[in-house]
């Protein structure tokens, strides 16, 4: 039986490539159709090179959601040098229920949802992230908020002088795509204003969200007038130790 099924696609250009945001549905373990979400990203060497992949599912826990990532990278492989996102839905559509097995009783229920609505103990993860600088502040900033949007990480983009913070909440696989793409993609521009990937990004520190951390429900972009005012942010964050830790020695 063909379980070929419509699919809603959104399409998005980028000044680095483009992203595919993709709504279909295919036949799981119990012959019931489980919704999906697919993003592509689309590097401007594609299909060269293998594309970014972000799977989430209503009905499939994170595990369940990474496993079929990994699936759909490994046929990727196979079509390389070829346009695949059309072939990679249709596989998917066709071979989610060979995948995806039945949860063991009394575990599995851990389910692919939005990063805002996740509780402390359903796995959340924060990262703080530095930046040295933005040359081409509107269109980083810009880049920025469509990668979060599109990996549903919550958060806050943080201006306070020349100090560029990235707060990000969500599935710790979903902060890890960012990371992939925040430093494979062409986000900056350097010194020529030719267009650059970001060399001179680091990972502060991660951590999963405690009961006194807060839990973000959107990403913000913020400008603080003081160090004070930036501080103040983190305290009522619940993250008043780690301010003091790694924040403040980069204005020492």
């Amino acid at each position: 039986m063909s379980i070929t099924m419509a699919s809603e696609c959104e399409w998005n250009q980028m000044t680095d490539g483009a992203v595919f945001r993709i709504l279909t549905k295919a036949e799981g373990f119990t012959d019931t159709d489980i919704p999906l979400q697919l993003v592509f990203h689309l590097l401007l060497s594609y299909p060269s090179c293998l594309p970014g992949i972000v799977v989430n599912s209503k009905d499939l826990t994170r595990a369940q959601c990474e496993i079929v990532k990994e699936k759909l990278l490994e046929q990727a492989e196979t079509l390389l040098s070829e346009p695949m996102v059309h072939e990679l839905v249709l596989w998917i559509q066709q071979n989610l229920r060979h995948i995806v097995k039945r949860p063991e009783a009394g575990g599995g229920n851990e389910k692919c949802s939005s990063a805002a609505s996740m509780p402390v103990d359903d796995g959340l993860w924060m990262t703080l992230l530095h930046l040295d600088h933005m040359r081409s502040k509107t269109k980083y900033v810009k880049t920025v908020e469509k990668w979060v949007s599109d990996l549903r990480l919550t958060g806050r983009l943080m201006f306070m002088g020349k100090i560029i913070l990235i707060l990000l909440q969500g599935d710790r696989n979903d902060i890890k795509e960012y990371l992939i793409l925040q430093k494979t993609c062409k986000v900056d521009v350097d010194s020529s204003g030719k267009k650059c990937k970001e060399k001179m990004i680091s990972v502060l520190f991660e951590t999963k969200v405690q009961t006194e951390h807060k839990r973000f429900l959107a990403f913000e972009v913020k400008e603080y007038s003081s160090l004070d005012e930036l501080q103040k942010e983190f305290e009522t964050t619940g993250l008043k130790k780690l301010f003091s830790e790694f924040v403040l020695r980069l204005v020492k």
